[in-house]
């Protein structure tokens, strides 16, 4: 027997008869935790508190246990298990005094950590360099750890586990960067530096809260630094503070830009409301609402509401103006009420509002130069078996040039579907009875054109006017000859008007007096119309041998005839005579300047034409697989005209010729209009506008206009290459991928795009000098590496010589990240916006970083 195994026996038998000894001995008075034996009353067992509360599974490629220190080390592939966590490490030491477990990555040669711990809890995956967990308290330090969360990831050079919910960290990194979160690269092309940051979690859901926070890009810092930041985890809406963009802007200041507050409203409503506040006293107020029921309906809602101060008070560069801007769009399911809808597209804002932007996208949208702004809501009622649909729309349109606004509210539309006035009598319809058609219905308007200062006051009640028309037509065709399609038609319309126009020459004033009087009148016109019409077709072909094959033409003449009587004639009533400031008795209308129109003046029995040409060529081709082509002369080639007979005056109209082609496989485009006045316009000496003569045949132009357009592109002036054939060796530069050549050169697709617009027009009239507009457009963009993107647009004026709107901007596609770069270098609003924008859900609206001009206020941030 060796003295090892002598010495372990002598061990045991004093353990054995020490534990006899405290056995045999009964306490005076029984602790709180002792158990009673059933078996005997006098002996008692104290029940030892377990330091764990679960087994502690460990296994390693080395394991050393010291008894007396109670300390446990596992060495190289180590792994401890203990309760939902799981520990893997080159390193782990256990400490049963502690009650601490610690763990560390694998070094190398010179003490860095090449491989982490990897420690895994309630199914997440956290990478420490070293990490060291308390078994009682459940608290744990790690350093360098890196924990995924969402769609980012989290490296704190020290994070402190309080409990399963809370993380504290200290000099932490945030990043979304997908590349550097699968491994795929070792530095992210963005992260947020925090020197705390607070991870809190909870089933329902989890968020970061972050003390000064700073964007950096490439390792660079950047000028976004936020004084907090609190980034939630969660697929439902959570309420919070929106972060301000910030700057300086030279007619109004320091700013803050977009500081507000967003709240979720039950499921279907959000509340976001923001402030503008400017340090020489400019603000603005911008609530933003949206709402959604799934099937029933949807709509936003938006108002800006401020005032904006520019120049120092008292100096006479000092302006205040108040402006303001009401949004709302909504739109209905259409599964909602197939029989009854309703629609709103409402925009209505200050006269100012477009001269004082507080949005760059203002202007790089071009709405600065908007001179019109319209709204509108409908409703729309329809009937299962009744054939008729009843429309009620109220409207509001306003003119920032003239200040004016049209106003019509209600309008009433009430439509009978179209239907048939005979039956068939053999179930397929033939002849001109039989095919008789008619259309009618009503529309009830109320209309009043008035400024802003006016609405909804007694001004604009005074001037608003109604009116109700009603229109019926009926209309019939057939065929004549197998060749000829023959219809007729008439139109029938009636009107009634709340108001009437007297008008009179003041000879004391000298100014012709327009009265309006209140009373209800109508009127009822009608027009007869009768046409025929053909298709012709002609077919010149070529000799074999020669390029052109054939040239098709198809000619679709048109005849018809219109009439209706004169219905200035003093019999109707409807026109009246007043003497002007020549003493000349002149004709006017009583519903001249009413909404429902007025009937027309003198008789009409006129003959109208109308020729259209398609001219296409079939010319040899290679490329084709038939070995033939067709080119388009002519898509389009119209003459329109006509002569009135009941005409005591010029009888012949205008002559109008349009045409619309293409060429070059359909690339460019072009679009052609003229107009020629077949009778001699004749000038007095020194007057500019012309007199219309009875001279019949000289046919002056008095407008032409021509529209061109081409788009070019690299496929058209290139074959597009095969990199991956032609050039074997393939590589990343960051998220680039690129083919590289024997010498090591990149290639890649560098794609470009122009859009080429020109545009002349010219227009006379009875004028002696016409007047015409001629312009040039360029619209493109160029790829210089596969995510670095340079577009822009421009206009050049012909007549003034001058370049118009101009834009120039490009963009970056990161791999985790967006940047754009749009600057407008000269005219009215010069002006230049730089974006930052995050692509990941949880910080697409959080973290944007935008640098202004001082001419113009930054976009919402």
């Amino acid at each position: 027997m060796t003295k090892t195994v002598l010495k372990n026996i002598l061990q045991i038998l004093i353990i054995l008869i020490f534990n006899n000894f405290l056995a045999q001995k009964t306490p005076e008075k029984l602790p709180k935790n002792a158990v009673k034996d059933t078996i005997s009353k006098k002996d008692t067992i104290v029940a030892k508190k377990e330091t764990l509360d679960d087994v502690l599974r460990t296994k390693a490629d080395d394991q050393r246990r010291d008894i007396p220190k109670k300390m446990t080390f596992l060495n190289k592939n180590a792994q401890v298990k203990y309760q939902d966590m799981q520990i893997d490490a080159d390193y782990i030491s256990i400490d049963d005094n502690k009650n601490l477990i610690y763990a560390r990555g694998k070094q190398d040669s010179l003490g860095k950590i090449i491989e982490p711990v990897i420690t895994t809890q309630a199914g997440k995956k956290y990478e420490t360099n070293e990490f060291s967990y308390n078994t009682k308290t459940k608290q744990a330090i790690a350093f360098n750890a890196r924990t995924e969360e969402s769609e980012g990831v989290i490296i704190a050079q020290k994070t402190k586990k309080y409990n399963d919910t809370v993380f504290a960290m200290r000099n932490a990194d945030y990043t979304t960067d997908d590349y550097f979160i699968k491994k795929k690269d070792t530095a992210a092309d963005y992260f947020m530096r925090a020197y705390y940051i607070k991870l809190i979690k909870t089933k329902k859901k989890s968020q970061i809260v972050t003390g000064p926070i700073q964007m950096y890009i490439e390792k660079v810092p950047t000028p976004l630094y936020l004084p907090f930041a609190i980034l939630p985890f969660s697929d439902k809406r959570a309420a919070g503070i929106l972060i301000p963009s910030f700057g300086e802007r030279e007619d109004v200041g320091f700013f803050l830009n977009g500081i507000g507050y967003y709240q979720p409203i039950g499921e279907h409503f959000d509340l976001k409301v923001l402030a503008d506040i400017y340090t020489k006293g400019s603000w603005n107020v911008r609530p933003q609402m949206n709402y959604q029921k799934k099937y029933r309906y949807s709509g936003t809602f938006n108002a800006d509401i401020g005032t904006m101060v520019r120049g120092i008070k008292g100096l006479d560069d000092y302006s205040r103006n108040s402006t303001y801007r009401i949004n709302w769009s909504h739109s209905q399911d259409s599964k909602a009420n197939p029989f009854l809808t309703f629609s709103a597209s409402v925009d209505v804002v200050s006269t100012k509002f477009y001269n004082n932007p507080l949005n760059n996208n203002y202007i790089f949208n071009q709405n600065v130069l908007n001179t019109q702004q319209n709204s509108t809501v409908t409703l729309t009622k329809r009937f299962l078996k009744l054939p008729v649909t009843i429309t009620g729309t109220a409207s509001y349109s306003q003119n920032f040039a003239t200040g004016f606004a049209d106003l019509r509210l209600p309008q009433m539309n009430v439509a009978i579907n179209q239907f048939y006035l005979f039956k068939s009598k053999t179930g397929v319809r033939q002849g001109l009875i039989e095919n008789i058609t008619v259309n009618t219905g009503f529309n009830l308007t109320n209309f009043v054109n008035t400024q802003e200062n006016e609405l909804f006051k007694k001004e604009m009640w005074d001037k608003m006017q109604t009116g109700l028309k009603n229109n019926i037509s009926l209309a019939t065709n057939t065929t004549l000859a197998k060749y000829f399609t023959f219809s007729l038609s008439a139109n029938i319309d009636n009107a009634l008007t709340t108001k009437t126009l007297n008008r009179y020459y003041d000879p004391v004033k000298n100014v012709t007096v327009d009265e309006i009087n209140k009373n209800l009148t109508g009127f009822s016109t009608f027009t007869t119309t009768a046409s025929l019409q053909t298709t012709l077709y002609g077919m010149m072909k070529f000799k074999k041998g020669s390029i052109v094959e054939a040239v098709r033409h198809m000619v679709t003449p048109s005849l018809g005839f219109s009439y209706s009587p004169d219905f200035s004639s003093p019999g109707f009533g409807y026109y009246r005579n007043y003497y002007n400031a020549n003493g000349a008795l002149t004709p006017y209308s009583i519903f001249e300047k009413g909404i429902v129109g007025s009937p027309s003046i003198g008789p009409v029995g006129a003959l109208n034409f109308s020729i259209g040409n398609n001219i296409e060529m079939k010319v040899k081709s290679k490329s084709d697989s038939t070995g033939v082509k067709k080119v388009k002369i002519f898509e389009s080639l119209n003459i329109t005209g006509g002569y009135n007979f009941a005409a005591k005056d010029h009888p012949w109209s205008l002559f109008s010729i349009n045409g619309q082609s293409s060429f070059f496989n359909s690339k460019l485009t072009v679009n052609t209009s003229l107009t020629l006045e077949p009778y001699k316009i004749a000038f007095n000496p020194g007057e500019t506008t012309g007199i219309r003569t009875e001279q019949f045949g000289h046919f002056s132009v008095q407008g032409f206009n021509v529209q061109l357009s081409y788009p070019l592109s690299s496929e058209i002036f290139g074959e597009k290459t095969d990199y991956a054939k032609k050039y074997s060796s393939k590589g990343e530069v960051r998220n680039e991928n690129y083919y590289f050549d024997d010498d090591n050169y990149a290639r890649f697709d560098q794609s470009w795009t122009l859009n080429v617009n020109a545009n002349y027009a010219y227009s006379k009239g009875l004028n002696r000098f016409g007047s015409k507009i001629a312009s040039i457009g360029l619209d493109g963009s160029i790829k210089l590496t596969p995510y670095w993107n340079i577009n822009g647009s421009t206009h050049y004026d012909l007549v003034t010589k001058e370049l118009a709107y101009t834009r120039i901007g490009f963009s970056r596609d990161q791999r985790s990240f967006t940047i754009n770069f749009n600057w407008v270098p000269f005219g009215q609003y010069k002006v230049y916006d730089f974006f930052i924008g995050i692509k990941a859900n949880i910080l697409s609206d959080a973290l944007k970083y935008k640098d202004r001009s001082f001419t113009q206020p930054n976009a919402p941030f």
